[in-house]
């Protein structure tokens, strides 16, 4: 990656807003377990952050992926893993599809605003009884009249209480499951939707929500593109969110090395710095290699994107390193802290906490090998 000025203006102004405006409240928000997602994106809407690379005639900056990767990685300076997952579904999860496929008139209702910070967004992909398997995905959108008429439910919605409007994915019509489904943008104030808060054992500051749709009428003209291409939309919106993804795990995952060696420097046992013992200074080392390795696979996989190429594999690569890296660091870092790693406020303990829906979340750990080994050509023939 060659980094220009304007990559680095960005990064330093998210790593400014994160310091000034979200580090300061994470306590308060993670006791909460809800931030004022309204009130911070419209702040970084305000900064042209909400639409870095979305074109200028909605609001946007009009720049490519490398520039959203750049933001993505000044958020992991961001002390919790919440408030940048919810912005990174307001930027890279939920507006992929409409940035690219909506209608004009359907970008500048519902983009637009988006961008601005005007508006909050949610993608509502998975459901209970499929996770990772969006093929599986049983909602419905029935045509009637000049509506959809929308039937089912979606889980583990990020910024699913306070949306205005829903990426929805949902069947339009029978038949393949790969061919039978659309994206629909969902005004979330809706008659017929209901939200149930889900707790959960981290991210606690982003709020997370079960939706239930009971005959939600929408017009036809929130369709998002052609229908019948929803899977094939929305596989392509996880390219970008898998790459935003392992791009946002980078600081954080620098910051929680960081703090353990400054720790272990000034902690004593048995006479002598637990830094000092061989075993902490060498695995403190491995795990700084491995974090520099997934950013040379990230900032490679995006460079590829920017300039046109599939990238489903390295993204998916990128995806399944971060998520058993994020575990693997925090683990190994709360060891070092000993008892005080096992306390609530402790840095490290708040990332063993988040880092644990990274292997889940955006295609678990799972989906990852299984992408990676079809398109290595070794994954076994399922007989019909």
């Amino acid at each position: 990656m060659k980094f220009t000025p304007e990559h680095e203006q960005i990064a330093d102004t998210v790593r400014k807003f994160v310091a000034k405006e979200l580090n300061p409240h994470v306590p308060e928000w993670e006791a909460a377990q809800e931030f004022p997602s309204h009130e911070v994106f419209k702040k970084l809407g305000d900064l042209g952050l909400l639409g870095i690379k979305y074109p200028t005639e909605y609001g946007g900056m009009g720049l490519d992926f490398s520039y959203s990767m750049v933001m993505a990685e000044a958020l992991g300076d961001c002390t919790c893993g919440g408030v940048p997952m919810a912005i990174g579904v307001q930027t890279d999860m939920a507006t992929p599809a409409l940035a690219r496929f909506g209608s004009d008139e359907l970008r500048r209702e519902y983009l637009a605003p988006t961008i601005a910070g005007d508006y909050v967004a949610c993608l509502g992909v998975s459901e209970a009884g499929g996770g990772s398997d969006v093929a599986a995905a049983k909602t419905s959108a029935r045509k009637e009249g000049s509506d959809y008429v929308i039937n089912g439910s979606k889980m583990w919605i990020t910024n699913g209480l306070k949306a205005d409007w829903c990426c929805l994915l949902a069947n339009t019509s029978e038949g393949s499951p790969h061919r039978n489904k659309s994206l629909i943008v969902v005004p979330m104030d809706a008659p017929g939707i209901t939200k149930q808060k889900i707790r959960k054992i981290g991210m606690d500051s982003s709020d997370t929500a079960q939706l239930f749709f009971d005959n939600v009428r929408v017009p036809q003209r929130n369709l998002i593109g052609q229908e019948g291409m929803g899977f094939t939309f929305q596989m392509l919106q996880f390219q970008e969110e898998r790459l935003w993804g392992a791009a946002s795990s980078l600081r954080g995952l620098d910051r929680i090395i960081d703090s353990t060696i400054e720790y272990t420097r000034q902690r004593q046992a048995f006479g002598k710095s637990i830094l000092d013992n061989q075993v902490v200074h060498f695995r403190l080392a491995e795990l700084r290699t491995e974090v520099e390795a997934l950013r040379a696979l990230t900032y490679r996989a995006v460079e590829m994107y920017v300039s046109g190429k599939d990238v489903t594999k390295l993204a998916s690569m990128a995806k399944l390193k971060c998520g058993r890296l994020s575990r693997e660091v925090a683990d190994a870092c709360l060891q070092y802290w000993g008892g005080m790693g096992f306390t609530w406020d402790n840095p490290v303990s708040q990332a063993y906490r988040d880092s644990r829906l990274v292997s889940i979340g955006g295609g678990a750990d799972e989906v990852m090998l299984g992408i990676i080994c079809k398109l290595e050509g070794t994954l076994p023939k399922v007989a019909k």
